[in-house]
């Protein structure tokens, strides 16, 4: 699909240089840089989400859920 949009002069002319530096389109690096933008932002909406349910859950305080938490944290390799 063709579209036309306006982008400041600083980024084009970076853009451009990194469709070079690569040996690709414009169309190609515009296309990357979109695809890479939108998935970042389903992440975080998925984060959004999972934070949402969780309040929703509720955060009473749960004795056995705190120790089990712990326990699974010590084991695992930060």
């Amino acid at each position: 699909m063709k579209t036309a949009v306006s982008i400041p002069d600083d980024i084009f002319e970076r853009a451009e240089r990194q469709a070079s530096q690569e040996r690709r389109s414009r169309s190609e690096v515009y296309a990357a840089a979109l695809d890479e933008y939108l998935a970042r932002r389903a992440r975080e909406e998925i984060t959004d989400t999972m934070n949402r349910v969780c309040d929703e859950v509720g955060g009473a305080d749960d004795a056995f859920l705190s120790a089990a938490g712990r326990q699974v944290l010590d084991r695992v390799e930060w």
